[in-house]
């Protein structure tokens, strides 16, 4: 992992702790919240004959680890597509590095991508809910449309981005999160996914991040 910059903010009472790396830390729950993992994204493409690199999910998972050890967290709670399809090697591949954690709890919120039998997800240990999981204060569910209750929401789904303009016709793409007054949207975990800039809203802080620090817009 690179550079870790964070920046912790309360909301209903609860600290969460965002992160450079794509991730926010619970601190209540002891857990990290990610979302948008699409492991086996990368298999799907060289199964279809485009050659993407296993290197890309290892690196993800290298800093999943990284941020586990930094945090000493205790969970994960997934906000959806932690997988990208079928069953394929990138997920045997994530199956063998589950086993270096003996205690780790995962909570995984099914979103559209997530369509392993649930067979395999008893087989991988991971806890699924449908359409969303509330831990008090908080709901987490992977589409904001799927969002029934009046309640903070915490979800994933869109990749959100944000366009960083400079000097004439400059500019930057970068992700981040997007924080409204009863909402949380989470950037893609996987640097395996693009940036959505059309979600932008004027209503919501974007928490602005890049490999070595964060910053509010």
């Amino acid at each position: 992992m690179k550079q870790l910059a964070t920046i912790s903010l309360k909301f209903t009472n609860q600290n969460l702790v965002f992160t450079n790396q794509r991730a926010l830390f619970w601190e209540t729950q002891n857990a990290l919240v990610l979302s948008d993992l699409h492991i086996g994204k990368s298999a799907t493409f060289r199964k279809n004959g485009i050659p993407i690199s296993q290197s890309i999910l290892i690196e993800d998972l290298q800093r999943l680890k990284a941020l586990i050890d930094h945090f000493k967290a205790e969970k994960l709670i997934i906000v959806g597509d932690l997988f990208h399809a079928e069953f394929n090697t990138d997920i045997d591949y994530f199956k063998d590095w589950l086993l270096q954690f003996d205690n780790l709890k995962l909570q995984l919120i099914i979103g559209n991508h997530d369509r392993l039998s649930a067979t395999l997800y008893e087989d991988l240990n991971i806890e699924i809910f449908k359409p969303s999981l509330k831990l008090n204060p908080f709901t987490f569910v992977h589409d904001l449309n799927e969002c029934k209750d009046d309640a903070f929401y915490i979800s994933g789904h869109i990749h959100p981005g944000y366009v960083l303009k400079g000097k004439g016709k400059q500019f930057i793409k970068l992700p981040c999160y997007q924080v409204f007054d009863n909402h949380i949207v989470l950037p893609a975990f996987s640097k395996f996914t693009g940036l959505n800039t059309n979600k932008t809203d004027k209503k919501c802080t974007n928490i602005v991040f890049t490999e070595d620090a964060i910053f509010k817009i």
